[in-house]
């Protein structure tokens, strides 16, 4: 055989090595990766099961209030940490800061739950409108329950930022100028001032609506003070080896019936 025969069938060992060589790692490599991925989506589903158990926990648990609690599972080595806070304040967005739907309803307490205790009195505003045009944005109707549980007082108040509207619905017609609440700029608001107030219904016509509230105010917009709360903030993380899932829920309390508005009969539960 010819030296640089030898020298050839060497040249065609070495890559013939070097290719199976990198075949290997590449194979290794997916391996290592699927492997990685399988383990990860593991901790992750274990991560949200233990988040789920937290906000289970606290809604099971007897204690009243805002409050904390941690456990543990050692079976497989995952945790949680579990708050629960009131939903209150001066100003926040309504249902979750989520749009309230065409001719649904959302509530605003001004009394205490669950029996509409300590009524408040006076101004609200409402923030609503994300389109500039009026007329591509909500009406709203507020449905008014003030008084005492005996003998309640219904009213009601509709406002339209579209003035072709407002002249065949008579609606009270809302010129434009909105504001910001939480970081969000509304374009449309209107304040309503109440009196020994048990709750606002809050009805979308027309098109869906993402809705803000703020008060309760002596004056408009000044010396506001707390709305009673309004129902509870659920955070729950769930921690998995290096693995961390957070839920977030709410938990309003009980909107009335419509029919009770209907017909005027309040019957505190």
């Amino acid at each position: 055989m010819q030296e640089y025969q030898k020298g050839q069938i060497l040249l065609i060992v070495v890559l013939v090595m070097v290719t199976a060589l990198t075949v290997g790692l590449s194979v290794a490599a997916r391996s290592i990766t699927d492997t990685r991925t399988s383990q990860e989506a593991s901790s992750s589903e274990k991560a949200f099961s233990a988040a789920e158990a937290g906000i289970e926990s606290l809604i099971a648990s007897s204690s009243a209030g805002p409050r904390n609690i941690t456990g543990s599972f050692s079976n497989n080595n995952t945790n949680y940490n579990a708050s629960i806070s009131n939903i209150t304040g001066t100003q926040f967005v309504l249902n979750n800061n989520n749009p309230v739907l065409k001719d649904d309803s959302i509530d605003v307490y001004l009394a205490t739950y669950p029996n509409y205790t300590n009524p408040q009195s006076g101004f609200i505003t409402f923030y609503w409108g994300q389109s500039i045009s009026g007329c591509s944005n909500a009406a709203l109707e507020f449905i008014i329950l003030s008084g005492s549980t005996a003998v309640p007082s219904m009213s009601k108040i509709g406002v339209d930022p579209c003035s072709p509207r407002s002249t065949h619905n008579n609606f009270r017609y809302i010129a434009p100028g909105g504001g910001a609440i939480q970081g969000q700029v509304y374009q449309d608001k209107t304040t309503i001032q109440i009196t020994n107030g048990l709750f606002v219904r809050v009805i979308p016509l027309y098109a869906p609506a993402l809705v803000a509230v703020q008060g309760l105010c002596n004056n408009v917009g000044a010396n506001c003070v707390p709305f009673p709360v309004q129902g509870s903030l659920i955070t729950s993380t769930g921690t998995a080896d290096n693995t961390q899932r957070k839920l977030v829920t709410y938990s309003y309390f009980p909107k009335l019936p419509t029919e009770v508005l209907q017909y005027s009969l309040f019957v505190p539960q």
